[in-house]
C-alpha cells in the first residue's frame, strides 16, 4: 500500500485503513499481534506518532487492545465489527452518492439497478 499525501485523508486514516485490511483479508486474526507504531513508521515513512494516532484509532473502535509492553493485538470478532461498521457507513455513503449522481442524469430506478446488477456480475465473474 502506498499511501495518499494528497490531503483528502489523514496519513493516520489511511494506516487505520490498511490494517482493517489486513484484519479483512485474514493477514491479521483474533490475538494475532500488529505492527507496532514503530514499524509501521519504517515501512511508511512516516512520523512514529502518525502511526500510533492510526493504532489508537483501532483501540478506541475496539478493533484492537493492547497488551502493556508487549503491543497492539486483534479482538476476537473485529473482521465482524469492520465489516459492518463498512457496510453502515461507507457503502451506504457510497450507495447515497450514486442515488444521488444518477437523479441528477435522470436515471430512472430500474436502469439503475439494472446497472448495479451488471456491475456485480463483471466483478464477480472476474474474481
Amino acid at each position: 500500500m502506498i499511501l495518499q499525501s494528497d490531503g483528502i485523508k489523514p496519513i493516520y486514516v489511511q494506516i487505520a485503513e490498511w490494517i482493517e485490511n489486513e484484519v479483512i483479508s485474514g493477514s491479521f486474526t483474533t490475538d494475532d499481534k500488529v505492527y507496532s507504531q514503530y514499524q509501521l513508521a519504517e515501512m511508511f515513512n512516516i512520523n512514529p506518532a502518525t502511526a500510533a494516532k492510526g493504532l489508537n484509532i483501532l483501540v478506541d473502535e475496539q478493533i484492537l487492545y493492547k497488551k502493556r509492553g508487549l503491543g497492539m493485538f486483534v479482538l476476537e470478532g473485529a473482521k465482524e465489527k469492520i465489516l459492518r461498521k463498512r457496510k453502515n457507513e461507507t457503502l451506504k455513503g457510497l450507495i447515497r452518492e450514486l442515488v444521488v449522481e444518477a437523479s441528477r442524469l435522470g436515471v430512472e430506478e430500474k436502469e439503475l439497478l439494472q446497472m448495479i446488477k451488471e456491475a456485480r456480475r463483471k466483478h464477480d465473474g472476474s474474481d
